[in-house]
């Protein structure tokens, strides 16, 4: 069953990790992807193609969603080479860790803008479209250090929390016009980037979450598909921890 047949989605940072496993279990729901990329045009190009190669239509689009004006165009663009937009997957982000004692002013900064200003300025972009059909889910992509913290990582967990509380706001606001924002906070997600780390240290962190691994790409694209459908009408201003029972 395609739980997203004939929806059109953009996700924000899909050409590799997180992003990229969304976009391709939205596809195969049939979901229409637009999807932006920061700066691999060869990576992009590829999964636009695996994508239509599952029968939707695909469009990556270089844009950064840390600039106000960039995130306006790409929904103007996208409006028209899709028509309309359905769901918005607030993905992109980036990390800058350091204890704060070491922490640069201007990697605080750039942490803050490019995880919590994108949703800012993606939402925004978002707004009149979806105000004007009546219906649009906007899903955010939290993590579970906005939720309980982490050492060596305050700019990128306040952030995050920011995250939640700026979606929580959005539902208040836009729930009468039926227009829905949830929050992913996801785990530990096993991705290239994680495969870079000392198996020992990946192993110790595996044994440490209750289902005993980390979790996939995919984990976090079905609880999205989940959140995007018709399936969770009734669901707004929601936190969804998928994180294996770390948090539990």
């Amino acid at each position: 069953m395609k739980l997203l047949e004939g929806k059109n989605a953009i996700i924000t940072g899909a050409s590799r990790g997180i992003g990229k496993g969304i976009a391709t279990v939205f596809a195969q729901h049939g979901a229409n992807v637009a999807f932006t990329y920061n700066s691999s045009k060869e990576a992009a190009d590829q999964l636009e193609k695996e994508l239509e190669d599952l029968g939707v239509k695909a469009r990556g689009y270089q844009s950064n969603a840390a600039n106000f004006d960039e995130a306006q165009t790409l929904v103007e663009d996208v409006l028209k080479d899709f028509g309309s937009i359905d769901v918005l997957i607030n993905n992109a982000g980036i990390t800058k860790d350091n204890l704060l004692m070491r922490m640069s002013e201007e990697d605080f900064d750039k942490v803050i803008e490019v995880n919590l200003k994108s949703i800012y300025n993606m939402s925004k972009a978002i707004l009149r479209p979806m105000l004007k059909q009546k219906h649009g889910s906007i899903v955010n992509m939290s993590s579970v250090v906005g939720v309980k913290g982490n050492a060596g990582q305050a700019n990128y967990a306040a952030s995050k929390a920011g995250m939640i509380g700026f979606s929580k706001s959005l539902a208040l606001e836009l729930g009468s016009r039926n227009i829905r924002t949830n929050v992913i906070a996801p785990g530990f997600i096993e991705t290239e980037m994680t495969g870079k780390l000392d198996e020992k240290t990946v192993q110790g962190w595996r044994d440490a979450i209750p289902l005993k691994r980390g979790g996939s790409p995919e984990d976090i694209a079905n609880a999205c598909v989940f959140l995007a459908s018709d399936l969770s009408s009734y669901i707004t201003g929601q936190v969804l921890n998928v994180d294996g029972g770390m948090l539990t």
